[in-house]
């Protein structure tokens, strides 16, 4: 999947957490995301307001914006390695949390699905 490609699918996809993302989607939709969040820091220099700037109002549209497509992603990205969407939580904890998901977003395709957590 090229970089293009992984762009529109996960656009296309934007609530879908059901199926699979392969590694090449994830990580060229993580890689997109992190250059256009780079970019529109660029306009930290232009100020509005006495202690605001435009960068920072960009930059915060931007995450938003993006929130739901990352979040589904990556859930898809977890079912595909083979691991329920529980295992999101881990980005609450400090630090190491994020250095497990990052382990676990990278693992190879498993044929298998995982069963979906019980909901009681």
């Amino acid at each position: 999947m090229s970089f293009g490609e992984a762009i529109q699918t996960v656009l296309r996809k934007y609530a879908e957490v059901l199926g699979r993302a392969g590694r090449a989607e994830f990580w060229w939709w993580a890689l997109f995301a992190v250059l256009v969040a780079s970019a529109l820091d660029l306009f930290n220099v232009i100020g509005i307001g006495d202690k605001a700037n435009l960068g920072a109002l960009l930059g915060g549209l931007w995450g938003i914006a993006i929130l739901l497509p990352s979040l589904a992603v990556a859930v898809r990205r977890l079912r595909d390695s083979g691991y329920s969407w529980v295992n999101l939580f881990f980005v609450l904890v400090p630090i190491a949390g994020i250095f497990v998901l990052i382990a676990l977003w990278a693992q190879p395709t498993k044929e298998t699905l995982p069963p979906p957590p019980a909901i009681a």
